[in-house]
């Protein structure tokens, strides 16, 4: 029976250990080594944001503990993270605040957190630190690495989009971070690659882009994208790019040359979905020694009844196509579009030939198009026939099982910042913690009948 509680049975002093008061096998116990010694060689850098004049700033070593158990436990809100370590011990203990300590306010956090890593790459730094310790621990191979990308909806409402032409880029309202690196980005690489400019922006976040990709709903997002070593899915690189299936494709050489360059590994394979299939890339990465175990997006069959470019021989030594019927087909080798040469038969064979209301009904002769790269293309349609391909497939939704728990677990779904700086920063937070939470489970596994607080 449950009985009754009478009188005042509080104490006037109290012996609180906030140490003995964590669970050993709590999640942040497990990372808390990690962090502490990466924070520690990072310490010479971290002082230049110390500030000896003026209001006092957050201590940045708490700003990105505090950020951690944000991005760990999918706390969205500064003003809620703050609340949450206020009340939290576990928290409090993580971020070294003992008991008596001021947590940061809200407003002051917030105003750090937009403006105070911006310019730099610590976050960066602290991401590979994860990355070494990953390695240090055996659970990166370096052998067969993943790429993906996904979109994440950005800080800025969907139907207030409109044309670069209808904005006034020098009103007081529009001179914020994002639209700086918006103009800087397009005069410098759209207008130089020959690139059309987007359609349609947002005002307030000028770097996203409009896309229909996420939840087939159309919205300004950010596409984050995750390169990966497929032995234990730990993440190597990230980096942002607007939601377009061009920048996520390029972006791929950036962190494989960022990885080899940062960590010295270079991978044998790779593995990608269909987007990553283009004739350009599959030529990279053999020309790189990589092998490709990606799909190749290949549109050369015809659904109209008419002959496919599969049913002409491709003559390796000569150079040019066959026809079914025996006659060739030649190129003057200009290449257009910057990828493709045009084959040509000529308009007196065609006209004579029995075949062309199956070959060619509306031109007078026919034309076949190849990627200048199609020798990567062919090469990679001979390794889709392979065991180690049929492996790699299977081993690539590792990287999508990342963006399902980042989104589910982690609760991130829409930016906080803007711009592709506010972007970054966002996907190495994220990449971070769940790169911790892999080496803590894996590594630093809790006792059994605690290991339930591991994954709370």
């Amino acid at each position: 029976m449950m009985g009754r509680q009478v009188g005042d049975q509080s104490q006037l002093f109290y012996l609180f250990n906030l140490e003995r008061r964590v669970p050993r096998g709590h999640l942040l116990r497990l990372v808390n080594p990690v962090v502490t010694r990466i924070l520690v060689d990072l310490r010479d850098e971290l002082a230049a944001f110390y500030s000896d004049i003026g209001r006092p700033s957050i201590d940045p070593e708490l700003m990105i503990r505090m950020l951690i158990v944000g991005y760990c436990y999918g706390i969205r809100s500064e003003r809620r993270l703050c609340e949450e370590v206020e009340l939290h011990l576990a928290y409090r203990w993580f971020c070294r605040l003992d008991l008596d300590d001021q947590v940061p306010d809200h407003s002051t956090f917030s105003v750090n957190r937009h403006g105070r890593f911006r310019d730099s790459d610590i976050l960066r730094r602290v991401f590979e630190a994860v990355v070494r310790a990953c390695m240090d621990a055996g659970l990166i191979k370096g052998e067969g690495f993943a790429v993906d990308a996904s979109v994440i909806e950005a800080n800025a409402s969907r139907y207030h989009g409109k044309t670069p032409d209808e904005i006034d880029w020098s009103a007081p309202e529009r001179q914020t971070r994002a639209a700086a690196e918006f103009l800087a980005g397009f005069d410098d690489e759209d207008l130089d690659a020959g690139r059309k400019p987007p359609k349609l922006v947002s005002p307030s976040d000028p770097c996203s882009a409009w896309t229909a990709k996420a939840n087939k709903r159309v919205q300004f997002g950010y596409g984050i994208n995750y390169l990966i070593d497929t032995a234990h899915a730990i993440i190597v690189d990230v980096e942002p790019t607007p939601a377009r299936t061009y920048d996520e494709v390029a972006s791929t050489r950036t962190m494989l040359d960022r990885t080899e360059r940062r960590f010295g590994l270079k991978p044998k394979r790779l593995a990608a979905d269909t987007a990553y299939g283009t004739g350009k890339f599959l030529g990279w990465l053999i020309g790189a020694r990589i092998v490709p175990h990606i799909p190749v997006w290949d549109k050369s069959i015809r659904e109209d009844g008419t002959l496919s470019r599969g049913d002409f021989h491709w003559d390796r030594r000569r150079g040019v196509y066959i026809c079914p019927n025996g006659k060739v087909l030649h190129t003057t080798g200009k290449v257009h579009e910057g990828n493709t040469l045009r084959y040509r038969a000529s308009k007196f064979d065609c006209e004579v030939c029995a075949l062309k209301m199956q070959c060619c009904p509306k031109t007078p002769s026919r034309q076949i198009p190849r990627d200048v790269h199609e020798y990567a293309r062919d090469v990679t349609r001979r390794l889709m026939r392979t065991k180690a391909f049929l492996k790699s497939r299977d081993e690539r939704k590792r990287v999508e099982m990342r963006f399902a728990h980042l989104k589910t677990h982690h609760r991130f779904e829409r930016m906080r910042l803007r711009g592709l700086s506010g972007a970054r920063d966002e996907f190495l937070l994220a990449a971070t913690v769940q790169n911790l939470k892999t080496l803590a489970l894996r590594i630093f596994k809790p006792p059994p009948h605690q290991r339930y607080v591991a994954v709370a």
